[in-house]
């Protein structure tokens, strides 16, 4: 089984999620801190550049939720400026095997790549924030990770 480095937003309840699967699956996780990993702008786009901008963004980043800053109106030059200034902008996991690189945790995907055997697979979509679709007010933006009004670290 491959070794994982996995780009995560420690405490990130999701990522622990993803994180916990590709284990059970027999697969070695090594995570980097998405956040202070010394990103350029070639690293950066070895792992989004194929995709379409809007698809290197995290959904549940507050500047994005709150319309902020719209994906889908961004040339690449900008989308990547922006990824760099700001890590947790970036959609997670980003995840490496070698020279492959992957998005996001589409887990169809993700078995299809390097193989989710011999456990069983979720049902949803586990990219998504574990609070919901309106998430606690500032998923995904916060500086330090710590106790939320009962939801816990993430």
């Amino acid at each position: 089984m491959p070794t994982i480095t996995f780009y995560e937003k420690p405490g990130c309840k999701g990522n622990l999620r993803q994180k916990t699967l590709l284990a059970a699956a027999g697969h070695t996780v090594q995570a980097k801190n998405l956040k202070t990993e010394p990103w350029t702008a070639e690293h950066l786009l070895a792992f989004v550049g194929k995709l379409p901008v809007a698809d290197w963004f995290n959904r549940s980043a507050p500047a994005i939720k709150a319309g902020e800053i719209l994906p889908e109106s961004l040339d690449p030059k900008t989308a990547l400026q922006l990824l760099l200034n700001d890590p947790l902008l970036i959609r997670r996991p980003l995840m490496e095997v070698g020279d492959e690189r992957m998005v996001g945790f589409d887990v169809a995907a993700v078995d299809a790549w390097i193989g989710l055997k011999n456990v069983e697979l979720p049902t949803g979509d586990i990219e998504a924030c574990v609070h919901g679709p309106e998430g606690h007010g500032r998923c995904g933006s916060h500086d330090e990770e710590t106790d939320h009004a009962g939801c816990g670290t993430h």
